[in-house]
Parts: structure tokens; C-alpha cells; sequence
């Protein structure tokens, strides 16, 4: 074993079972790990101790409206695409307290409780949601008013990516160059092959967690091995969409009877929203105690497909779900561009999968695109 750290953009291999080691350095430094895990008859993410933790050995399979994990025919530790949940939940929870008053002596006082951000390490981050995270980073830090709660979490983040090698029947993210490759951003990235995997060294942060892991420089083999796979993933992609005509073809196209069409089927039920790793609604809520002696003003995710986020003075500015559907794909696919520059969409798939009704975006889009 070296007696030294790998260098910065370095690829170095290591046994599988040396990822151990690993996360047990990410621990002694401080670090929750959180990682694909099997819970319920799905792949999720939540809090691992170790390598037993992760789904060895499971996959998934993804078509519209239809998810179900099943046993590989190896023990590849992430031989799966996505599962229901983002790492958004830990970055942007669910619910979140902002403040909290108590009333003393017949006046409010605000209650000073702030509480050191968590320190999470991300384990198995794919190239899709890594992107998504970026995507986030520009939605809550990029503006002038930075939220000060992401950012705390943010700070502390450890990214442990994987190069996604087997991507799901509702993946198209080599079509928005989000994938399966990860991009830049990570700590350590790894690309599993049988025996090994090739780590990619990307902060000086991740060059430490290797120092006391058994590695080797990857030979020329192990990285012909690495292209051929992503090379392969790519053409095994479940689904493309041409980009080439977005924003405009939406825009153009707001009052196009296939809106009518998908409203028929959309059930409202914002699926897509909560699953999405990049979708940010939110809303602010003030909850009492019943004596009225204790507040607390909460931040909660929300979705612009619950009739209620339309609600304004005077009345509801999407009443139908017509109206819902064509604002969330519009804004997915052309004016989140206007706003941060960049697509709002990843092509992990999610919204396909988990809509009960199995509605495709990339359906949705190609439709319109013909009919025009």
C-alpha cells in the first residue's frame, strides 16, 4: 500500500471491500453516512453504518407508473439506477423549523436555538443527481439572497459519487448530458467493475479519506473496462429527448390541444414534484400550540400542482390541471432557463416512474414537437 494520499484528479484502484475503509474514515472525520439502503421493498436513501448496508447484490427495474428491485445475478454494490428518493431530502428537508416564539411574562420572545448543520456524507451520488444538486446550488445560493439554512447544509457535504453503469428504463439523462458519467463537483468518484473499483480522487478532502485504504494506480485494462461500460450505458438508455428546439417549442405551443390531452389522464397528485431532485416549492406555515403559549413558523415543501399554491387575491390563477401540468413542464423545460440559466430537468426519470398514471415528460414533448 502507498505511504501517501493519491493526488487530486488521480485514478486509483481498490477491492471492493476496502470501500470499508473508506466510509470508515468518513465516520472517525465526523461525517453521517447516508446511502442506498433496501427498506420496504424499495432502494432509499437513510443512514448506513457500512458496505452491509448498501443494496449488494439488488437492482431495480423502472418502466412509466411500474417499480420493483430484484435480485441480480452478481453482487454488484450499485447495480441499481434511482429509487423514490433525492438527496434533496437532506439538503432542502421536508420540514423545517425556521424560528420558534414562546410567550413569558405577557410578551413574545424569539427562542435562539440554532443548532450546527448536520455533516452528511453522500454515498453513491449518480451523475444525474449530482447535477441536480448544482442545479439546487443556483435555485437557493445563486441569487443575491442566499437561504442561510441550505447553505449551512451545503457547506458540510461530503459527495462520494458513482458512475451509473446499468441505467434504468426511465433514465434518458445522456440526453441532457447529465449522465451516466458524473460531472465535476464530487470528492471521490467511483466506477465498479467485478472484482474492483477504480476511484477518481476529486477534492483534497477525498484524497484524505484514501490515505489509509489499500489502492494501486488503475492500470490502462481497467479504464478501457470503465469507458466500454458508461459507452455501453448510454445506448442502453431507457429514453432520449431532443433539447434542440427548447425553450421555444413550448413557449410556442401554450394553448396546443395535447395540454388537453394530458390533463385528461394527471391526476393532481404531485408524484412528480416530491420525487423530483430539483423541484423547490415550498411554503411558509405558523402552527400554535392550543394555549397559544408557543409558535412556530415552518417551512414545508409544496407543489404547484396542489390548487391551492395558484391561490392569490381574488382568485386562482391555474384552476384546472391543465393549467397545473402546462406550468410544471413549461417551467422543467423552458423558463427555469430564463431564471437560472439551465435546464430544470436531469433525466434521472423519477416523474415517469412514480406517476401512477405513467405520464413520460419525453412522451409529452415529442408530442408536441410532431403534431406541430
Amino acid at each position: 500500500m502507498p505511504e501517501f494520499t493519491p493526488n487530486i484528479g488521480a485514478f486509483v484502484s481498490i477491492q471492493k471491500s476496502d470501500l470499508q475503509r473508506v466510509l470508515e474514515a468518513l465516520k472517525q472525520a465526523g461525517f453521517t453516512l447516508i446511502g442506498p439502503t433496501v427498506d420496504e421493498s424499495a432502494i432509499v436513501y437513510g443512514e448506513i453504518d457500512g458496505i452491509d448496508d448498501l443494496p449488494i447484490g439488488w437492482t431495480d427495474r423502472q418502466e412509466p407508473a411500474s417499480y420493483r428491485i430484484v435480485r441480480r445475478q452478481d453482487e454488484a454494490f450499485f447495480g441499481y439506477t434511482v429509487g423514490p428518493h433525492s438527496w434533496k431530502k437532506f439538503l432542502f428537508p421536508p420540514k423545517q423549523r425556521l424560528f420558534r416564539v414562546e410567550k413569558k411574562n405577557g410578551s413574545f420572545q424569539v427562542v435562539d436555538e440554532e443548532e450546527p448543520a448536520p455533516r452528511f456524507a453522500f454515498i453513491g451520488v449518480r451523475g444525474c443527481e449530482l447535477q441536480a444538486i448544482h442545479i439546487q446550488d443556483r435555485v437557493f445560493l445563486g441569487g443575491p439572497y442566499q437561504d442561510p439554512n441550505y447553505k449551512a447544509r451545503r457547506q458540510q457535504v461530503f459527495v462520494l459519487a458513482v458512475n451509473c453503469t446499468e441505467p434504468g428504463g426511465t433514465c434518458f439523462c445522456a440526453s441532457l448530458g447529465t449522465g451516466p458519467q458524473v460531472g465535476s463537483g464530487f470528492d471521490i468518484a467511483l466506477t465498479e467493475l467485478d472484482d474492483t473499483f477504480i476511484v477518481e480522487v476529486g477534492s483534497e478532502v477525498g484524497a484524505t479519506m484514501m490515505r489509509n485504504v489499500p489502492w494501486r494506480p488503475t492500470s490502462a485494462f481497467e479504464l478501457q473496462q470503465a469507458r466500454e461500460a458508461l459507452a455501453t450505458a448510454v445506448k442502453a438508455m431507457g429514453r432520449q429527448l431532443d433539447t434542440s428546439d427548447l425553450p421555444d417549442l413550448l413557449y410556442n405551443n401554450l394553448e396546443h390541444e395535447r395540454w388537453n390531452q394530458v390533463a385528461a389522464r394527471c391526476l393532481s397528485c404531485a408524484n412528480c414534484t416530491m420525487v423530483c431532485p430539483t423541484c423547490f416549492c415550498n411554503d411558509v406555515l405558523e402552527v400554535s400550540d392550543l394555549k397559544g403559549e408557543q409558535f412556530e413558523r415552518v417551512r414545508v415543501w409544496d407543489s404547484c400542482f396542489s390548487i391551492e399554491f395558484s391561490h392569490v387575491h381574488g382568485g386562482n390563477i391555474r384552476p384546472h390541471t391543465r393549467a397545473r401540468y402546462r406550468q410544471w413542464l413549461t417551467h422543467k423545460f423552458a423558463s427555469w432557463i430564463d431564471q437560472f440559466g439551465i435546464l430544470g430537468c436531469v433525466g434521472c426519470g423519477r416523474c415517469i416512474t412514480w406517476c401512477p398514471v405513467g405520464i413520460d415528460v419525453t412522451e409529452e414533448i415529442d408530442a408536441i414537437r410532431g403534431e406541430v
